[in-house]
């Protein structure tokens, strides 16, 4: 394969910035989920990943994910590829070897289907030992997340009303496509308050649908949807310290910040919560230890505490298509038959319609054999 290069460490990063057929390069450990959905979506011809995309400490899903899609992914060719390399560059990948003008710049594994197969039987050994320690780590950031999360978090007022209102909370987390096409018709009738979490909000915008509210620490939504008129809140560290605040004054948009612990995904449910929400549907979650792992998240205490502390109101979008049936349209039926019954009267009393009417009346008569 040949092509141009695009190179970023961090894959959120790079996929916003790739464009279509161009070669990856980044520096990924154990590629998630989501890091691979954006390589596809951009339409990425292949990556090349300097670290190694399957160590086996768990059942990473990105590999596979990649694979599936006929992506082609050479691994673990050492991150020295980013010192002889720029973007632009045109490299070629014959096998294992990565060559620039004809020159090996780089040699890594061919990442086939066997070799993911048997990465992940051995992944399955080490889950035990990484379920201890996720569960460990859980309750002991949970012990110091509490007071926090089941507390009063100090949100800013917001421009719309989620009282007694739905919320509709966007994570751009494995199948929030789908999530999203299942709730297009519950979203137009219900028109419920629409919260994108960082890339959710992108991923809303491309639905057609403009957020109410963005919230994160915008490391992966786009300058477009930050300036779509969304009102910003920005999720800084306990102590204050904001690392998206640069890039919002930048942009000269307005935004407030929150200061908690735990992940953008729980803060926007909690606002949610907290603004008197009557049910929060969440599309693209993240709820399990699979998708916390891939996080990089050694836990997942402000989740389970956030859970326990909003309760019933939250719906998983995966099952409103299970509990929900848009209206259907029939009951109108006899309505417009009534108001096209003068219609049809007026259109056989008037020329020429009433020839056209009487050469069909004919027709079907002949047609089905009623003389």
């Amino acid at each position: 394969m040949r092509g141009r290069v695009r190179l970023g460490k961090r894959t959120k990063e790079l996929a916003a910035r790739l464009r279509a057929q161009e070669i990856a390069v980044i520096a990924h450990e154990d590629l998630d989920a989501v890091g691979a959905a954006g390589l596809v979506e951009a339409g990425v011809a292949a990556v090349i990943n300097a670290r190694s995309s399957l160590t086996c400490r768990y059942p990473n899903l990105g590999p596979r994910l990649l694979r599936d899609h006929g992506v082609p992914l050479l691994d673990n060719v050492g991150e020295g590829i980013f010192n002889v390399l720029q973007d632009g560059d045109v490299v070629e990948i014959d096998g294992r070897k990565v060559l620039k003008d004809g020159r090996v710049i780089a040699v890594g594994t061919v990442v086939t289907g066997h070799l993911i197969e048997m990465r992940e039987k051995f992944a399955q050994f080490n889950l035990p030992r990484e379920l201890e320690k996720f569960v460990n780590n859980t309750l002991e950031y949970a012990f110091r997340e509490k007071d926090v999360i089941l507390g009063d978090i100090q949100f800013p007022p917001l421009k719309v009303s989620c009282r007694g209102k739905t919320v509709v909370v966007v994570v751009r987390g494995v199948g929030y496509r789908e999530d999203l096409q299942v709730l297009a018709p519950f979203i137009q009738e219900a028109a419920p308050v629409l919260v994108g979490v960082d890339g959710g909000a992108d991923a809303l915008l491309q639905k057609g649908y403009r957020p109410h509210i963005i919230i994160g620490d915008m490391d992966s939504v786009t300058d477009a949807a930050l300036c779509c008129g969304a009102q910003l809140i920005a999720h800084a560290y306990p102590d204050g310290r904001c690392p998206s605040a640069e890039r919002l004054a930048n942009l000269g948009v307005e935004f407030q910040v929150v200061p908690a612990p735990g992940t953008s995904e729980d803060l926007a449910l909690l606002l949610a919560h907290e603004n008197g929400a009557d049910l929060i549907v969440l599309v693209g979650s993240h709820s399990n230890m699979i998708d916390f792992l891939e996080k990089g998240r050694p836990g997942m205490a402000s989740t389970f505490l956030t859970r326990l502390k909003i309760g019933p109101i939250l719906l998983d979008a995966k099952k409103v298509s299970e509990l929900y049936r848009p209206k259907t349209t029939y009951g109108a039926l006899p309505l417009l038959l009534a108001a096209m019954i003068p219609i049809l009267l007026f259109m056989g009393l008037t020329s020429p319609w009433r020839h056209y009417l009487r050469l069909l009346w004919l027709q079907l008569r002949l047609l089905t054999g009623w003389l």
